[in-house]
């Protein structure tokens, strides 16, 4: 390690070389004790020493990919080059008079091998034996693996040869690597003895497969490490914990003069037989004259070493009360173990084993998915059954969603890339369904508990106690997460009570099978892991609770949905709605039981009527009309009160989505029903939204009628407020027919209504359309003014949406008067507002406004990069373009591919076309650019 300092420049990536690479890997050995020792020689000494090694690399045809530190990384494109640098880098160091006392003492390590070549770096197994070479090597010393050897042996300089260090197992635990050291005068030639595993004092296992990835898992258990004498890796079955054990432990050799030991207590079931056990991986007897304990304690009593304690959940008891005797009586011992849940011995602590990282399930480029440590594993593992198999174009969604669907737990990825022997990874992908009958190949020389995903989830279940078996089962009916309180009242009851959820819940999370979640609003969340929620909705159908969980789960989320619906304005809407975006997953359940689960349609009425608005707000449009037309299919002619509101709710998205027949064919089922109920309230409703689909399909007329008989019926029954929204579809008939002077003559009598009794939001609403009114008969002042109070009302109720509305109609106003400064800052306003509440109709509007402002100011490239991304996006959720914009988005955009000709017009919308929604808000935003 050494002081920070700035890396070198990384060449272009099509400077290095390809193929076949042979790579020089040096550091200087103590140079942290030299920074602590004698800081101001070192800085000086360390630039000296990176301007000999960059000038002498690059002199020799080599290329410098990365510095660490004072570590440097090179490629070469033959072996003999690499090979003649490194000579002559040791020879020039030798001779270089140091400021620092004693000189640097630099290490370097030759190996040759293919590795994948990504963003100027490489990566890959060649690369990571050569950094488990080097820290086994000394200073001055310049070593190679076989590889290198067999290509350069036959034209070795005359007074160079390579000595034979013998087999030695490195510190990734691989089988042994055969090592060479190159003599050459002027150089030192006897140094001690390699620090690898054959050297060091320890018994761990040869490991038949490599290690993947975990690079900054193994940093921060090695941080943890130095803070305490206990540490323990917890993680459900197969979620790596022994691997990264394993492998932290041959990483620390040197730390422990007295060795690291593994002891392995998988296949012990005798409790009582846990000190034997460590006792016996340390080589020691009982005899009859003292207590195994005893003579463990003298043996480690004035040892250093690190004792790794696998699997000790079976044996949870007898594992803590021997690791609190350790590291009472021996204090020079440090433990490392592994268990499901924490020992809970005083000063332990616990380090969580993450999943592996995980690509986009959608991403589909082989350059993106291959960094996912995930997915390096699968290709790793898949090579094993299949030679040559490897990511491409075709397969590369597969695999990102393999190892997503898995969750990225190293043993079920593991046995899913076994199954590419005979199957296509895509057909993984399909049956991973039924996950726990495809992975079941596991080798015959692996532990029972880790043969099939099915056995390592056994293993895990058979710990639990009865509470914790049934609470852990009826939890599986939670999709994506729930809170405690939800926990709480849906999984209650039998030998489960209320008030003991928490400390179940607490005791699933110790033994790593429930994760918790903070979310940013600092409230807590729980949820599965898929694959422990597959296991666990087994186990609730073998106990026949199935029925009787999910119908509690429906009815808790029925009641969810109608408390958020009740909150759908003022200041408590985004909240609610966020509330609902975090459980619709759930809500997506409960809707399915409602579906699948037969008896009482009035359930889905309720839970699907209740969502409408939220499905609206939010862009799921067409999986909205999915669920109400489902309802109201299913339940065909049912006269309830709920169905008007399913009718309605999908005669507005219909609306929406500009099926303008198939939302007057509900209205009128609606009206017809509501009539027939004797439900006047309804059949106002009804009549407004017939009367706007008549003014959409330009059915004016018609549009008169309703409003007229909407505004009659209002006055019948004393509804102020129907009467308010009928006299809002007459104006919209006149706006429609072109009639704004009497549009407006009418909205403004309705705003004098509205600020009668002080409904501010309804105010908001009726003054935005006169605004719109105004707008058209080009008398933007009083547009402007009228939007203005609209958006300090929708601020002042804490409406996003509202405000986000305001801002954009003030924008469109601005750009009609072409002050095109205004209206970009109006648009980007309402953009950042509709993105953050994730009013998708919305964005598209705002987005469409910044490349309209971008066109008129003559930013091609800006205006065809966001033209491109809104149009993607308009067609993702099926909507029509907005009335400003309409007649004249086809002009706009052939004037921007005129401006930037054909090939560079089409470069931009194709790669506009691939913008994410958070890209390109926030490059519509100015926040980033995109070349």
């Amino acid at each position: 390690m050494s002081e920070p300092h700035e890396h070198l420049a990384k060449p272009p990536a099509a400077e290095l070389p390809t193929g076949t690479v042979t790579f020089l890997f040096t550091d200087i050995e103590g140079s942290t004790r030299l920074w602590e020792e004698h800081a101001e020689a070192m800085r000086a000494a360390l630039g000296r020493h990176d301007d000999l090694l960059h000038a002498i690399i690059t002199g020799h045809r080599g290329h410098v990919f990365k510095t660490v530190g004072d570590a440097f990384h090179a490629a070469f494109p033959a072996a003999s080059d690499a090979l003649a640098a490194a000579l002559d880098a040791q020879r020039t160091l030798a001779a270089e008079r140091w400021t620092v006392p004693g000189g640097l003492r630099v290490r370097m390590v030759l190996h040759t091998g293919a590795a994948e070549q990504r963003n100027g770096d490489y990566f890959g197994p060649t690369l990571n034996r050569a950094a488990r070479l080097l820290a086994a090597g000394h200073g001055g010393q310049i070593l190679l693996f076989r590889t290198t050897y067999e290509l350069v042996q036959d034209a070795l300089p005359d007074d160079v040869t390579l000595r034979d260090l013998g087999q030695h197992r490195l510190k990734d635990l691989a089988r042994s690597e055969q090592i060479y050291q190159l003599i050459a005068p002027g150089l030192l030639a006897e140094f001690p003895s390699l620090r690898s595993l054959d050297t060091l004092p320890n018994n761990l296992p040869v490991q038949l497969t490599s290690f993947i990835g975990r690079e900054r898992d193994i940093s921060e258990v090695k941080k943890l490490l130095a803070t305490t004498r206990l540490l323990t890796l917890t993680g459900a079955g197969g979620a790596g914990k022994t691997r990264l054990a394993l492998q932290v432990a041959a990483d620390l050799l040197d730390e422990f003069a007295d060795g690291v030991w593994l002891v392995e207590f998988a296949a012990l079931t005798d409790p009582a037989l846990v000190p034997q056990t460590v006792a016996a991986s340390l080589g020691l007897r009982e005899n009859s004259e003292r207590p195994i304990i005893t003579i463990l304690t003298d043996f480690l009593q004035f040892k250093r070493v690190l004792l790794v304690l696998d699997n000790c959940e079976h044996i949870l008891a007898e594992s803590t009360r021997l690791a609190d005797h350790l590291l009472r009586a021996c204090r020079h011992v440090q433990i490392l173990a592994t268990s499901q849940t924490s020992l809970e011995v005083p000063g332990e602590v616990t380090y969580a084993v993450p999943p592996l990282s995980l690509p986009d399930p959608l991403q589909a480029s082989p350059d993106q998915v291959t960094q996912y440590e995930a997915v390096r594993l699968f290709v790793e593992r898949a090579i094993l059954g299949k030679p040559g198999f490897v990511v491409t174009t075709d397969n590369a969604a597969a695999v990102a969603q393999v190892v997503h669907r898995l969750d990225g737990i190293p043993l079920a990825i593991e046995l899913a890339a076994s199954r590419a022997r005979v199957m296509s990874v895509q057909q993984i992908s399909e049956r991973l369904d039924d996950r726990f009958r495809l992975l079941t190949s596991g080798g015959r020389t692996v532990a029972h508990r880790h043969q099939t995903l099915k056995a390592a989830m056994d293993w895990s279940y058979d710990l639990l106690t009865e509470p914790e078996r049934t609470l852990l089962r009826r939890l599986s009916v939670f999709a994506g997460g729930w809170t405690l309180e939800a926990a709480e009242a849906i999984c209650a009851s039998g030998d489960v009570e209320a008030g003991q959820v928490l400390d179940l819940l607490a005791r699933l999370v110790d033994r790593s099978l429930v994760l918790v979640q903070e979310t940013p609003e600092g409230s807590t969340r729980y949820r599965l892991l898929e694959t422990v929620r597959q296991y666990a909705r087994g186990r609730l159908h073998e106990f026949g609770e199935e029925e009787w969980t999910r119908t509690r789960h429906r009815d808790w989320y029925l009641l969810l949905a109608e408390r958020a619906e009740r909150h759908m304005h003022g200041a408590g809407q985004r909240a609610w709605l966020d509330l609902l975006e975090i459980e619709h997953d759930n809500l997506r359940l409960a809707l399915e039981w409602c579906k699948t689960a037969g008896g009482d349609a009035e359930y889905w009425f309720r839970l699907a009527g209740a969502l409408w608005k939220f499905w609206e707000v939010r862009g799921y449009w067409s999986e909205g009309r999915m669920w109400l037309d489902g309802a109201i299919a299913q339940s065909a002619g049912l006269p309830t009160p709920s169905r008007v509101k399913v009718l309605n709710g999908a005669a507005y998205l219909a609306s929406f989505q500009g099926d303008y027949a198939r939302a007057v064919a509900l209205s009128e089922e609606s009206l017809d029903l509501s009539q027939r109920l004797g439900d006047k309230r309804g059949t106002l409703s009804c009549l407004n939204i017939l009367g706007l689909e008549a003014c959409r399909l330009e059915k004016y007329d018609r549009a008169a009628e309703l409003g007229k008989e909407s505004l009659a019926l209002s006055q019948e029954v004393g509804d102020w407020w129907g009467t308010v929204d009928s006299r809002i579809v007459l104006a919209f008939v006149y706006r429609a027919q072109r009639n704004y002077e009497r549009a407006a003559t009418l909205l403004e009598e309705i705003v004098l209504q509205v600020r009668q009794v002080g409904d501010k939001w309804r105010l908001s609403v009726v003054l935005n359309n006169l605004g719109l009114v105004k707008r058209e008969l080009g008398d933007y002042a009083r547009a402007k003014e009228v939007l203005e109070e609209t958006l300090a009302l929708t601020q002042e109720l804490g409406d996003k949406w509202g405000v986000a509305f305001a801002q954009s109609n003030l924008g469109i106003v601005a750009w009609y008067q072409k002050d095109y400064a205004r209206a970009a800052d109006r648009f980007a306003k309402s953009l950042r507002l509709r993105a953050e509440v994730g009013e998708k109709r919305g964005v598209v509007t705002s987005l469409l406004g910044l490349a309209a402002v971008a066109a008129a100011q003559g930013d091609a490239d800006r205006a065809a990069m966001i033209f491109s991304t809104a149009e993607a996006l308009r067609e993702a959720i099926g909507v029509p373009l907005p009335p400003f914009i309409r007649s004249s988005f086809e002009q706009h955009v052939a004037d921007t591919r005129a401006v930037l000709g054909e090939s560079r017009f089409g470069e931009i919308w194709a790669k506009g076309r691939t913008l994410t929604l958070e890209a390109a808000t926030a490059y519509a935003l100015g926040e980033v650019s995109i070349s």
